[in-house]
């Protein structure tokens, strides 16, 4: 399958998962039995993003809306929060995806999944919260 395919499939899941609330680890499950996710590395991954994106969803849309300027979470569409969601989670907490790819894989995501503007938006939002994030790594590194 290979880790852009597995990317693709947790964003759809995550997607899926902001309208059917139902239980998650069932979703997860279903979806990976739908999907034939069988190579474990992938499987994984995207067990690994998809927890970890609903399990740090708050802290992951502040971020977010904190660099989504004039936009709220409520009123972003679906799609792109979820695109959104999972590049924050890969690069605040994946340290083994570079933070250039994750941010590219979004944008093309965008491209794929959602209106001609989103693409822009995505990365525009993504590299803010990158600039953050790179800020405070490089503050925590200056205090050690």
């Amino acid at each position: 399958m290979g880790r852009r395919e597995a990317r693709e499939n947790a964003m759809k899941l995550l997607y899926q998962v902001q309208i059917q609330k139902d239980d998650i680890e069932e979703q997860i499950s279903r979806f990976i039995e739908e999907h034939e996710i069988t190579r474990e590395q992938d499987k994984e991954y995207f067990i690994d993003v998809v927890n970890g994106v609903i399990e740090n969803v708050e802290e992951l849309d502040h971020l977010i809306s904190k660099h989504a300027k004039g936009w709220t979470v409520q009123r972003m569409p679906k799609v792109d929060l979820a695109i959104m969601r999972l590049s924050c989670f890969e690069m605040k907490y994946r340290n083994d995806i570079p933070v250039n790819v994750s941010i590219n894989e979004a944008v093309e995501l965008a491209k794929k999944y959602s209106g001609d503007q989103s693409k822009t938006f995505v990365n525009g939002v993504l590299g803010k919260i990158y600039a953050e994030l790179a800020d405070n790594a490089a503050a925590d590194s200056e205090e050690q």
